[in-house]
């Protein structure tokens, strides 16, 4: 009987035991993913943008693009902006100043020129948090048809790829353009993709502006 007790005894510590090293490994596996999940917050709420190191130095501010204007050391000043209607943004000690029409570096310059009045030699930096104003339309007979965003110069052909290419029985010789001119009218634009790929007629591959629409027929 002492036998059976002293067995049964042993039993208990060990499977005692075992159950503070598994809960040993849960805890080490619960911080590590804890970790972890901190790790992607601090990354997913840092100050880089997301979107601006993709954006042409020639990009041209627009109504509705959002601006993040950092001014270093100067907090009460750093914001983020949306271009308003008459493509106008407001900043404290600036006023009101005119953004769209401006590339960033333009604005840039123009809120450190305002703010010398008050900061000694202030370091700006604007960038294009969300781009709203300048975009171009694909549709008909390709695999993606939709809105894509111009932040860099655009020809048909990169449209074309960004589409994700023609679908079958797309009619690859009667492309056109639809582009919105100066006087209000609307002109249609050729584009052979045959013959532009080829080495013909290269001059149909133009750049593309806020709000052409490419149809593929």
């Amino acid at each position: 009987m002492n036998k059976i007790l002293r067995v049964a005894s042993v039993g208990i510590v060990l499977l005692a035991c075992a159950l503070v090293v598994v809960a040993q490994t849960d805890s080490k596996s619960v911080n590590k993913l804890t970790d972890k999940a901190a790790t992607r917050s601090e990354r997913t709420n840092g100050v880089m943008p997301v979107a601006g190191s993709a954006i042409s130095e020639e990009f041209v501010i627009g109504t509705g693009d959002v601006l993040a204007i950092n001014v270093w050391k100067e907090a009460e000043v750093s914001r983020v902006v949306p271009v308003r209607s008459d493509g106008r943004i407001s900043l404290p000690l600036v006023g009101e100043l005119q953004a769209g029409g401006r590339t960033p570096k333009q604005l840039e310059a123009e809120i450190r020129t305002k703010l010398k009045d008050y900061v000694s030699e202030p370091e700006v930096t604007v960038i294009v948090q969300e781009i709203k104003s300048q975009k171009f339309n694909v549709l008909g007979m390709v695999m993606k048809p939709g809105s894509y965003v111009l932040t860099n110069p655009t020809t048909i052909l990169d449209a074309i790829a960004l589409a994700g290419g023609f679908r079958d029985f797309a009619k690859q010789k009667d492309v056109y353009v639809l582009r919105r001119t100066p006087d209000g009218n609307q002109a249609r634009l050729p584009f052979n993709y045959k013959d532009v790929v080829k080495g013909h007629n290269s001059a149909q591959n133009i750049v593309l502006q806020s709000n052409d629409t490419i149809v593929v027929p």
